[in-house]
């Protein structure tokens, strides 16, 4: 796919995703979603990949929802609830589907506005660093909507029920240091320095065993969807799949040789 709306970016092992309509504060439409879902299947099937960074263009991470268009659908008699609802089906809730997935990690780096969708789409990060310029909103009730796409999944396991109820209930906009302070965001760093951070962590984190690391994020996910007893046979299948590794031999050696391990993904 050739992309208009976003820009994608591999820097040895650490993909880059970038929403790239900053003059319109990156909406979240139809031809971006399609672009999204393109790059995260990408970065899914390339095992050269350990970990995603997802930013925006301009000041801008993602103000959400085209409300322009949502307006049009309104004076469109032909538009009935049956097909709104596979618009949604068909379109943006393939994104959490597709975030969900993803076995690599994935940090957003949050630039500026996630508001409504953009905030959802930022919940959906496995970790966010934010700008100091950052705000956060899950502001689908003052349009008169809930999270179509699946936010409040997302944002109540990140932040608890309560806070995100709090957050739903009223559209309130926070700043970078409320979303930290409320377990949004790992850190706020000043605007100049974010995608230094993103990148760091970034590659502290390709540093580590490329199959052994796809299978810690996959159990992770598969935690929170699981009893203990079921949870406890998944971890040893993994694991036994993890100590054949090449990369957990080079691992143990490197342990007693005092010395860094090199990882080749075998």
């Amino acid at each position: 796919m050739s992309y208009q709306k976003v820009i994608y970016d591999v820097q040895d092992r650490i993909a880059t995703l970038t929403f790239n309509q900053p003059d319109i504060r990156n909406p979240v439409t139809g031809d971006m979603v399609d672009e999204i879902i393109d790059v995260l299947q990408r970065v899914q099937r390339d095992d050269s990949l350990s970990v995603l960074i997802v930013t925006g263009a301009g000041k801008a991470f993602s103000a959400g929802g085209d409300v322009k268009a949502m307006r049009a659908r309104n004076n469109d008699p032909s538009v009935v609830p049956i097909h709104l609802r596979d618009w949604y089906r068909r379109g943006i809730q393939r994104v959490p589907l597709a975030m969900e997935d993803l076995d690599v990690p994935v940090i957003g780096a949050v630039n500026g506005a996630a508001i409504g969708a953009g905030c959802d789409m930022a919940m959906m990060c496995d970790l966010r660093i934010a700008s100091s310029h950052a705000k956060f909103g899950e502001t689908f009730l003052n349009l008169g909507i809930i999270p179509g796409d699946g936010g409040s999944w997302f944002l109540t396991r990140q932040i608890g029920y309560q806070q995100a109820a709090k957050l739903t209930f009223t559209g309130e906009v926070i700043d970078a240091r409320q979303a930290l302070a409320l377990g949004m965001v790992l850190k706020v760093v000043e605007p100049e320095a974010l995608l230094d951070e993103a990148m760091a962590l970034a590659r502290e984190i390709a540093a580590k065993p490329p199959q052994a690391l796809r299978i810690a994020k996959r159990i992770l996910k598969q935690s929170e969807r699981m009893n203990l007893k079921d949870f406890l046979d998944v971890c040893a299948s993994n694991q036994a799949l993890a100590h054949r590794t090449a990369d957990h031999k080079e691992a143990i050696e490197a342990f007693f040789e005092k010395r860094e391990p090199t990882f080749t993904g075998n």
